[in-house]
């Protein structure tokens, strides 16, 4: 999977995945190595789920925007960061409960990224950006 900056160069300023702030791109590019596969997993997952999802920088880092509905990917000092399901997650919490904070963000770190599937991602994905989708 080619990375993150370069499948948001190739669908051009307002290809397949919508308008893409320089922002967006100059956070992705300024991720620490460590964690980039990581966060290009998740985000090429996020954009396969919803190629027409807009991706801006909102709160500082990537926000995909469906709709009305939000999910941010943030990087922090050991992994990634998911923000924004509210509720809305198809189970994922209640499946790996020691990565649900105390505010219901979702910190997934190399090591435990591991042993979850793409599907697993996938589900808490379109769950959390599903217009249709009510919390759970």
């Amino acid at each position: 999977m080619p990375p993150a900056t370069e499948r948001l160069a190739a669908a051009g300023p307002a290809g397949d995945n919508g308008p893409v702030d320089d922002a967006v791109k100059d956070y992705i590019d300024a991720i620490d190595p460590r964690y980039r596969p990581l966060f290009d997993r998740v985000h090429g997952l996020i954009l396969a789920a919803y190629p027409e999802a807009t991706v801006v920088l909102s709160y500082k880092m990537p926000t995909y925007r469906v709709g009305a509905r939000r999910l941010n990917l943030g990087v922090w000092k050991h992994g990634v960061s998911l923000y924004g399901s509210q509720g809305r997650d198809a189970g994922f919490t209640a499946r790996h409960p020691a990565l649900r904070t105390s505010k219901g963000t979702i910190q997934l770190r190399p090591e435990d990224a591991a042993d979850i599937s793409d599907a697993d991602l996938v589900a808490l994905v379109r769950a959390a950006l599903d217009p249709g989708a009510v919390a759970g």
